[in-house]
């Protein structure tokens, strides 16, 4: 029995170390990109909430088909 690919997945470039390196995970599992979310994680500061990080992930659309 076949395991099928979801047709969307998310990539998070923390998990990859570099864009470069992120998006050529993707085309290596069949992806393209198609979008790109930016995430604030945000730190409480001494008044009030501040920027600590900003998380890139982004979302492949499957293009090959494995038959």
């Amino acid at each position: 029995m076949k395991r099928v690919k979801p047709k969307k997945k998310q990539f998070d470039v923390s998990d990859y170390g570099s864009i470069g390196a992120c998006l050529d995970a993707m085309k290596a599992e069949g992806y393209t990109p198609v979008r790109r979310l930016e995430k604030p994680i945000f730190k409480e500061g001494e008044k009030s909430l501040e920027i600590h990080q900003q998380v890139i992930i982004f979302e492949g659309k499957l293009i090959k088909t494995e038959q």
